[in-house]
């Protein structure tokens, strides 16, 4: 894809040639604060009128640098702060690019990520990152109801949606209901083998969300900068009996997924 790096900005204020010992960092030049403010403004404007289109490359930092004068931090902090508000992302050594449309999450309603994703046009995939065997902490000991120490399962899984990982996530399950659940392919959906090989069914959900910062680990195996504002969601599943099925912790980038909620209210 081309660009007409001239044509980019036609509005910006205050234009300047970047400096050639400029640094290259996150943050704004103070003196520049009305360009910084008018390279995110315009790159915003382009994509909510969709000339930049969901999945589209943004112009190279260079270009913006060049269609702008702003300087190259701010240029870059511009682009940062985009980042934050979920409009773009960053590919490792390919660019920026605009965000595709968030996922729909209803969590009063039990479906696995598998089908919830497919049911909104898009493709899902799930890639098992490791399972193996754990023993109970204090923590894990309290939601299992079972001793500290006693073994459970544990699962480490990314979540793609179209090829964008925008998941990360470690299990829990209890192994007394599902005793040799690590022999079966966990790259599909694990509510699918509780349900098929071992009768299990998943009847409830407790499901609690906040907003976090994703820490050095999440953010590497979800392939982007740590500290990037992400959404936090643990989840305890019961079977009928009221048993504890499986722990979950996912942690979402914080663009790829909104939350929403049909509520019926009674005359």
């Amino acid at each position: 894809m081309v660009y007409a790096s001239g044509s980019l900005l036609t509005a910006a204020k205050d234009r300047r040639l970047p400096s050639k010992t400029a640094s290259w960092t996150q943050e704004p030049d103070l003196s520049d604060t009305r360009s910084y403010l008018d390279v995110r403004d315009a790159l915003a404007r382009r994509i909510g009128t969709h000339d930049l289109a969901h999945g589209a490359r943004l112009p190279s930092e260079r270009q913006l640098q060049t269609a702008t004068g702003a300087a190259r931090g701010t240029v870059r902090a511009a682009l940062f702060q985009l980042e934050a508000e979920g409009l773009i992302y960053r590919r490792n050594r390919s660019g920026w690019y605009v965000s595709p449309p968030p996922i729909a999450y209803d969590p009063t309603r039990w479906e696995s990520f598998m089908a919830y994703v497919a049911a909104q046009g898009r493709t899902p995939r799930t890639e098992a990152l490791d399972a193996g065997e754990a023993v109970a902490t204090e923590a894990l000991a309290a939601v299992f109801g079972i001793a500290v120490g006693a073994p459970l399962f544990a699962l480490r899984r990314r979540r793609y949606i179209d090829d964008r990982a925008v998941l990360v996530e470690t299990i829990h399950v209890d192994p007394r209901l599902a005793p040799d659940l690590l022999a079966h392919d966990l790259n599909g959906s694990l509510t699918g083998v509780l349900r098929s090989h071992y009768g299990v069914e998943v009847v409830r959900n407790r499901v609690e969300m906040s907003p976090c910062a994703l820490t050095e680990t999440e953010a590497e195996a979800l392939r982007i900068r740590s500290g990037l504002p992400g959404l936090l969601v643990k989840r305890i599943s019961y079977d009928d009996k009221g048993r504890v099925v499986e722990y979950d912790h996912e942690y979402w980038l914080h663009d790829a997924l909104k939350v929403t909620l049909d509520i019926h209210l009674d005359d």
